[in-house]
């Protein structure tokens, strides 16, 4: 298992990278790559092929670090231990309480004065 969970993390850390090149070289503006080699022919070359590629770049890289994820915790994740079980045991009853209060005691048995 340990293995698995080390080739997972490669990969997602991996992934992660290329998400992170491929974010930074998109231009908010929509100028992006196509538009620091092409310049103003760049209408000729197709910018939007471009600009798709690095939409899909994201979205897929997005995704495969979603699932790599998740696999990693579906395959990595240990079992719980299940509860021991308890064999059920007889309590006794709980002794009935008087209902005179505490403070009150009940007075000692005397034995009978004698003649």
């Amino acid at each position: 298992m340990d293995t698995i969970f080390i080739l997972l993390m490669v990969l997602i850390m991996i992934a992660s990278v290329l998400l992170v090149i491929v974010v930074m070289a998109q231009n908010p503006k929509g100028g992006g790559l196509s538009s620091t080699f092409g310049g103003a022919s760049s209408a000729q070359f197709g910018v939007q092929r471009t600009n798709d590629f690095m939409e899909k770049a994201t979205w897929t890289l997005g995704g495969t670090i979603i699932v790599l994820i998740l696999l990693s915790v579906v395959l990595t994740g240990k079992p719980t231990q299940a509860a021991p079980v308890q064999v059920p045991t007889q309590k006794e009853a709980p002794a009935k309480q008087s209902s005179a209060p505490a403070s009150k005691a009940t007075p000692a048995q005397t034995p009978a004065p004698t003649k």
